[in-house]
């Protein structure tokens, strides 16, 4: 499998186990905005990594990879927030936020890859 693939799985991978994570907070009001809101950008990597690797140009993947990490640095706070909240145990958490930190760096790096990669070709 390529590291693509690997990659898109690990994201699809990491979607779920945010709609897991999404179904089994509390019924509060905060709870459930909170759990909204890391249903939208914990599974919106995935099909954004996805848009990247159907880019255009280089230039539209470079930027289509940065809107998957965006998404994934505001999931890395609403993580954080369910914690300091106490909405999930922490230690049931800390695998997905590891994963969520590594999937940053894999982007991050691929992104800035990507750009000098263009800014080469100029």
């Amino acid at each position: 499998m390529s590291q693509a693939n690997e990659l898109e799985d690990r994201l699809i991978d990491f979607a779920v186990r945010i709609i897991k994570l999404a179904n089994a907070l509390p019924n509060s009001p905060a709870a459930k905005h909170i759990a909204r809101q890391l249903l939208r950008s914990g599974t919106s990597p995935a099909p954004n990594y996805a848009e990247a690797r159907a880019a255009e140009s280089s230039a539209d993947f470079v930027h289509k990879l940065k809107i998957a990490l965006k998404e994934l640095n505001e999931t890395s706070v609403w993580l954080k927030m369910v914690c300091r909240a106490d909405l999930m145990k922490c230690k049931l958490m800390e695998e997905l936020i590891d994963e969520n930190q590594q999937l940053c760096r894999i982007l991050n790096s691929s992104a800035k890859t990507a750009k000098q990669k263009l800014e080469h070709r100029k």
